[in-house]
């Protein structure tokens, strides 16, 4: 419990010196999560240049919201991951309806959509992202790190143990014990 509290507070303490314009500061937050939010934006915008674009976009967007942040609503992970992928979101939905205005512009058919639409599928998905990142976060402390590291960080769980200076055996069934959690949670609420 305190090593989640002594977290808190340097995460509150490096995002207060991001608020305030810290080039350091900034480059510490670069430096934590560039690479996860470089894996998102891989994964969602159609090119690499694109992907990079999008990153720096979203660490403007970091520091210009950086005041908001508050550790006691969520951990620094997640609430990069939020605003990441509400960018990516966001960014994707402005592309798309440029593409659609400049096909009516120059008076091309536009093609029939074979499923349902993308905006009520894309806000389910957002939903069921923040169901998950909700659960995530219930979980017990290490359960939630070795979680959020693995899954949303990228990390071996090897690199996790090492970080956390904990055994990989350990790191290893907290792993499986959140997943289970995980399931259960997410069959109760079918279930109901």
């Amino acid at each position: 419990m305190a090593a989640s509290r002594e977290q808190e507070n340097a995460d509150l303490a490096l995002m207060r010196r991001v608020a305030a314009s810290e080039e350091a500061a900034v480059a510490e937050l670069y430096d934590r999560f560039g690479s996860l939010v470089y894996r998102m934006a891989y994964q969602a915008m159609p090119t690499r240049a694109e992907a990079e674009d999008a990153v720096q976009e979203v660490f403007v967007r970091l520091w210009r919201t950086a005041h908001r942040f508050d550790p006691k609503r969520a951990a620094l992970v997640t609430w990069v991951m939020l605003i990441s992928r509400r960018h990516l979101v966001d960014k994707l939905r402005r592309t798309r309806a440029r593409v659609k205005a400049s096909s009516l512009d120059e008076g091309t058919p536009i093609p029939a959509p074979t499923r349902a639409p993308a905006a009520s599928a894309g806000l389910e998905h957002d939903e069921r992202f923040g169901t998950l990142i909700e659960r995530i976060n219930a979980l017990p402390e290490l359960q939630r790190l070795v979680v959020t590291r693995a899954y949303l960080g990228g990390q071996t769980l090897r690199q996790i143990g090492e970080e956390l200076n904990t055994p990989l055996g350990t790191v290893k069934s907290a792993l499986s014990r959140a997943l289970v959690r995980l399931r259960e949670r997410s069959g109760e609420e079918q279930a109901t």
